[in-house]
């Protein structure tokens, strides 16, 4: 019987695990996100980085407050992303959350010089997929309009 209790257990743990995703409504258009969470989350760092790093722990708790932001907006981007099947959107999700990431782990340790070294990456990831899915942004001819 114990067996019996563990099997039905386990069959009903994975299929819980394999309910779609989206049976709760989103609260937020892709569009929103990326100008209501992403946007400032990186702006507060890169601004925090290129003003010489964080100065006190208020400043600190923002800085890991928006990495972490960014780093767990991987799983919400490839899930509700215009283009969620492509690869090239699937690899330039990776390189936002990998940076969000790389940011938080140097502000739970406050070094400056590790999240200065953030910085490139972190642009790196917004100008990738923009140029790609955001061609407005980045024109393939010219300056930017």
């Amino acid at each position: 019987m114990k067996r019996l209790r563990i099997i039905a257990l386990s069959l009903a743990t994975c299929a819980l695990a394999q309910a779609p995703a989206d049976t709760v409504p989103a609260a937020a258009t892709l569009k929103q996100l990326m100008l209501d969470l992403v946007h400032p989350a990186s702006n507060e760092i890169l601004l925090a980085i290129f003003r010489g790093g964080p100065k006190d722990d208020a400043e600190w708790a923002g800085i890991r407050r928006s990495a972490l932001t960014l780093a767990e907006m991987g799983p919400v981007l490839t899930a509700r992303g215009p283009s969620r099947d492509s690869g090239e959107w699937q690899k330039d999700s990776k390189l936002l959350v990998d940076a969000g990431a790389a940011a938080y782990k140097a502000a739970q340790a406050r070094d400056g010089g590790e999240l200065a070294a953030v910085a490139d990456r972190l642009d790196r990831s917004c100008t990738t997929c923009h140029k790609q899915f955001r061609p407005n942004v980045f024109p393939r001819e010219g300056g930017s309009r």
